[in-house]
Parts: structure tokens; sequence; C-alpha cells
């Protein structure tokens, strides 16, 4: 039983306008999914990702009333974006013109990457990926041979190693491959692999003790999810965190897919997700992501919902 990469990371932003100005805009990604918090219907939820909205593509974000984060451990502390190394000086000249904080093309680990920041401070990694099937955007501001591909790798920030260890390799059956030190200097980052490997199928987690802990906020992560491939792969990790005695969510109906929430040892939320039945459920793949969606649930309840929500457009 094995996960097979990133499926989605859900960030906090406390500008949903400027929000969908930035990924759609100046990062060039598909608004995939206009939709509200399930928990909390003030709050959008935004899905971005690739042309065909595909699980390991979607960066998503609740739109909650919140100030910057702290930055510390015990965090999910920089999210990686892939695209082919060719694109990489295009990035650079691209989020230099934005105005964003950004660092130089270097090396990381074993791939060539970028870091930047967004306009409200979330962590962000362009990391090289290999040439290869890719939905790009047909009516994205960036041209297609450079459009983000996807997620990964997704870095965790922990005080300890051992604990993550023991929940990564003996409960998720995560591979550790290799180690490397940490870009910022603060001691080592491992890396463990899910499935058939690659960036968009690795986890990192950095050591990093000296750190206060983090306080989320805007800018912040909320939680990464691994894919797995349907209803009855989630019942059977739902079993799983059951025997080795670790709290979880239980299996819960997100409609676009299906997921189980639990902590690792360091406090970092997780989540393991189906990759159907995808964002077309519920309204056309044409036009996905233009208009508010519902899930039945709350459909009863649109016009006061739609009436709490700003503008984005």
């Amino acid at each position: 039983m094995n996960l097979t990469g990133i499926h989605h990371l859900t960030a906090i932003t406390a500008d949903a306008v400027a929000n969908n100005r930035f990924y759609t805009g100046t990062l060039g990604m598909r608004r995939v999914k206009k939709t509200v918090n399930q928990d909390d219907t003030s709050a959008y939820h935004l899905f971005f990702a690739d042309g065909a909205g595909s699980p390991g593509s979607d960066l998503t974000f609740f739109d909650w009333p919140v100030a910057r984060e702290r930055r510390g451990t015990r965090s999910i502390s920089r999210t990686g974006l892939r695209v082919v190394e060719a694109s990489l000086d295009y990035w650079a000249a691209r989020l230099r013109d934005a105005g964003l904080p950004m660092g130089d093309i270097a090396t990381t680990g074993i791939r060539a990457s970028l870091d930047f920041e967004d306009p409200e401070g979330q962590r962000f990694r362009l990391t090289a990926d290999q040439p290869g099937p890719a939905h790009p955007w047909d009516r994205s501001p960036v041209p297609a041979q450079h459009q983000i591909r996807g997620l990964g790798p997704i870095t965790i920030s922990v005080p300890e190693l051992a604990p993550t260890d023991t929940v990564l390799t003996r409960v998720m059956n995560m591979t550790r491959i290799r180690d490397y030190p940490s870009p910022d200097g603060a001691g080592q980052t491992h890396v463990y692999q899910m499935g058939d490997g690659g960036p968009a199928a690795e986890l990192h987690v950095a050591v990093q003790p000296d750190l206060p802990v983090a306080r989320q906020g805007a800018g912040a992560v909320h939680h990464v999810a691994f894919r797995t491939p349907d209803q009855a792969a989630i019942q059977a990790w739902a079993e799983r965190l059951n025997q080795f005695r670790i709290p979880s969510s239980g299996e819960v109906e997100r409609y676009y897919f299906r997921s189980l929430y639990f902590r690792e040892p360091a406090g970092n939320l997780f989540e393991i997700a189906t990759d159907g039945p995808g964002f077309a459920v519920d309204e056309p793949f044409e036009t996905m992501g233009e208009s508010l969606s519902l899930p039945p649930f709350l459909a009863p309840r649109r016009a006061q919902i739609e009436a709490g929500l700003k503008p984005l457009d």
C-alpha cells in the first residue's frame, strides 16, 4: 500500500481578490474551482492548478482575515512548484519584474531551483522537472512551455527527525533516499520518496530544533495532501492509521475527492486524498472555476452564502 505523490497543498490568504489575481496572473495558473470552506462558509476556498485540474497540480487557499504567519518549526515551510529546467531563467525575469522577494537560480539537493515568496510571504521553490506530458492552460498569460506543471517537492520543518521519520517510513511507507544541507544553513534536510519518486513524489524534512514554533496566518500552509487512487484505498489508509493508534478524521467527503486527515508527530497536518472524481464533477470542464460551486449539502443556502462573499473578478 503506497502513496503515489503530492495531491494538493492548502495555504492561507487574507486577501482573496489579490490572491486570485496573483495566481492566475503572475503565476499563470488556472482557477479550477471557486467554492467555500465547508466548515466556514464565510470564507472562499480557491483552487489553482494546471489546465486540466490534474491531481498533484492544485494549490488551494482558505480566505481568512488573519495576520501574517510567524515563521518557525513544526510547519510546512516551503511549497515546491515544478517547471522544466529551461524555464527557470524565464521565471527569474518574470518574478523580478513583479517585484517579489527571490533568490538566485541554484542547486538544491540534486535539482536546479529558484526560491521566491508570494505577496503575502508564502515561501515557494520552483524546481526543475523532467520534460514530459503536461496540461497547459490555453488562457494563461504564461507561455505553455513555461507554465507550472504541478506541485513538489514539499518541505516541512520539524524539531527532531526520529518521531516524524517513524510515521513517514513505518506508517506511510515512504522511503528515505538522501539528505542534503538545508539551503538556509540550518541543519540537514532529509528526502522521503513516494511511489515512483521524482519531484512530484517527494517530501523534504528539514530538522530545525533552534527555530521557534511557527504560528499560522496569512502566507502559511495549512496542510499538505498525498495521493491515493480511490475510495477503497482511503478506507485502507484509515484502517492502517487506526492499527497504529494514530488519531484521524476518518473518511471525509470533499466531493472533488475523498479525504483523510491526521497529524504527524511534529504537529503538521497531513491529508490523504483520492485522485477522483475531480473538479468537473459538478460543472462543465470548459468553465470550471468560473462560478461559485457548492457541495450538495450547502446548495440550499446558495443565496445566503453568495451574499456574504466579495466578488473576485
